[in-house]
Formats: structure tokens, C-alpha cells, sequence
């Protein structure tokens, strides 16, 4: 499983120019499943953006970059978005290739279960449409932006 987590003053996400998830002050959370993710992975992926200290605790950690807070600690939103682009190889040639992907009904069905976990923590968590063309604004905050991986057993 991988994540890009983004520290957003604001986000949306459209689809069809309708807005179909919007966001204050949070995390936008872009979500790729792996082929041999499994809920393990989605489970120990929803703690730790849950629990990862990007947010200043006031103004003046905020000019020192101190990040002490969490998405809890601040009581703020998640936009979580599937991306299955986020396994896309370009190593060789000028097409990516999304071998590590996992099938849609899979990476759906283990998408689905993420945005269950998160909801459990009581903040406000709106997606995007699985498979659909999005259109997803973002107003990131720092910028702070962050890659997290978690390998599938083998």
C-alpha cells in the first residue's frame, strides 16, 4: 500500500465538474492498493495517518517547521482519493506500467475498508469516486507532503 499524505489548508475533489467531497483544514490523503495488500496493511496505513504529527501546535512552531500534532490532536478533515497511478512503474519505456496495482474489485473492496478505519477515529473523512475521472484541488498547507509504503507480506 502506498499514500501521498498532504497538509491541506483546503481541498475538493469533482467529479464531472460536480464536487463531490470538500475539505477544511486536514489531510488529503491520495490511496494506491497494491496487488497482495491486505487489511492488515490498510489497518496499520489508516493509524498512521491517523496518528502522524504534521500539524504546529501553535503560529510559532509553525516558523520553526516543529510539526507536534496529529489529524486528531487539530479535530481535522480527511479527503481520502483512490489513485491506482500511485503503483505506476516508468522504469522502462515511455508508458507507465501498473503491474503492482491491484484489480479494481480488490483495490475497491480495500479501499472502502480504509475510509471504514479512519471514520472510526470520529473526524469528518469524504472521498472521491472509485475509478472515476477527478478533478481534485488542492491548497496545500506548507507544503507538507509525505510518502508512506507498506509492503504486502510475501
Amino acid at each position: 500500500m502506498k499514500v501521498v499524505v498532504q497538509r491541506v489548508r483546503s481541498s475538493r475533489v469533482e467529479v464531472q465538474g460536480k464536487a463531490i467531497g470538500s475539505i477544511g483544514k486536514g489531510l488529503n490523503i491520495l490511496v494506491g492498493i497494491a496487488k497482495g495488500d491486505t487489511e492488515a496493511e490498510i489497518e496499520w496505513m489508516a493509524q498512521k495517518c491517523l496518528n502522524l504529527r504534521v500539524f504546529p501546535e501553535d503560529a510559532s512552531d509553525m516558523a520553526k517547521q516543529r510539526l507536534s500534532q496529529s489529524i486528531q490532536d487539530i479535530q481535522g478533515d480527511i479527503l481520502a482519493i483512490s489513485q491506482f497511478t500511485l503503483y505506476g512503474d516508468c522504469r522502462k519505456g515511455r508508458r507507465p506500467s501498473f503491474d503492482q496495482s491491484a484489480n479494481p474489485s480488490t483495490a475497491e473492496q480495500l479501499y472502502q475498508y480504509f475510509i471504514s478505519c479512519l471514520r472510526k477515529s470520529g473526524l469528518t473523512v469524504e472521498t472521491g469516486e472509485f475509478g472515476a475521472s477527478m478533478q481534485v484541488f488542492i491548497e496545500n498547507d506548507g507544503p507538507v507532503t509525505l510518502v508512506i509504503e507498506r509492503d504486502p507480506p510475501v
